[in-house]
């Protein structure tokens, strides 16, 4: 009876080593992915009023936790059944991140900024609303990225046995979860911090100069953000189409890796608005 129990403890410890092993070679795989996913949750969960941050941060990682646990289980039986719908998940999301990147550049080049007296008005009746969309497409975001994340970890223990392959690929995508956001909820509340340790050193000294720099800082960085971001996502985009289309990845064998991604993005991106936008117009003409 003892013998027995102290196999099962064997057998356990045998497991957690390999998970172990497993884990630290798809977290390294998966770092790229997650460098992208930072930046474009970060750019995401930025531009509301100071006291929503938090509470819109924390709705943004329940739907990614809720992404991970849906998509895990799903990515195992697919892998086993059905493993070229992984593929085709993947490209549809691809189009989903061009699209949305795309967007964000005309938005940026073409359409004017509202003046201040107009962004206030429509921050004071459209706030919630607002808030819920922005959320939406926050999660919705994550949901393709977390694809990836999973798809990638998932590549990395398809000669192990099942157990070893659920644990791995769970905690990679809860350690991704936690990871991410928590450096994002550190980034949105860098002023916070600057106001405390200016506050705590009564205006003076080294304490005083690093969170008058925390607090110039933020802007900066929710700008470059922004950018970051949006580059970011025409390359994920780009990147799942040359490693998953097998006639692409052939293609542009000569051309620098970083520059095919983003050119593949940013043309399946402006597709994707010319159709949506052409879809727009023909709806309204129909109407009139």
């Amino acid at each position: 009876m003892a013998s027995g129990f102290f196999a099962i403890l064997d057998d356990i410890g045998a497991l957690m080593d390999d998970v172990a092993v497993t884990t630290k070679v798809a977290a390294s795989k998966t770092t790229g992915i997650l460098g992208d996913d930072l930046a474009v949750n970060a750019e995401k969960a930025t531009g509301f009023l100071a006291s929503r941050e938090l509470p819109v941060l924390w709705s943004i990682t329940k739907g990614s936790l809720l992404n991970k646990l849906i998509i895990v289980p799903l990515a195992l039986l697919l892998s086993a059944f059905f493993p070229v719908a992984i593929t085709i998940i993947l490209v549809l999301g691809g189009f989903y991140l061009a699209y949305e990147g795309v967007e964000k550049i005309i938005e940026y080049f073409f359409h004017r900024a509202k003046t201040a007296h107009q962004v206030i008005e429509t921050n004071q009746e459209n706030n919630k609303d607002a808030e819920k969309a922005k959320i939406k497409a926050a999660v919705t975001t994550d949901f393709i990225l977390s694809v990836e994340i999973v798809i990638m970890a998932l590549g990395t223990v398809l000669e192990e046995t099942l157990p070893v392959k659920i644990i791995t690929v769970s905690v990679v995508a809860v350690l991704a979860t936690i990871g991410v956001y928590g450096i994002v909820a550190l980034i949105v509340r860098m002023d916070d911090a600057g106001y405390h340790l200016i506050k705590s050193s009564h205006n003076k000294g080294l304490f005083s100069t690093l969170g008058a720099l925390l607090v110039k800082s933020l802007p900066v960085v929710i700008k470059l953000l922004g950018l970051v971001g949006t580059i970011a996502l025409i390359l994920v985009a780009g990147g799942i189409f040359l490693h998953n289309i097998t006639y692409l990845h052939h293609l542009f064998t000569g051309l620098p890796s970083i520059l095919t991604e983003f050119a593949l993005g940013l043309a399946a991106g402006l597709i994707v608005v010319a159709i949506i936008t052409g879809a727009k117009r023909i709806r309204l003409s129909l109407r009139t």
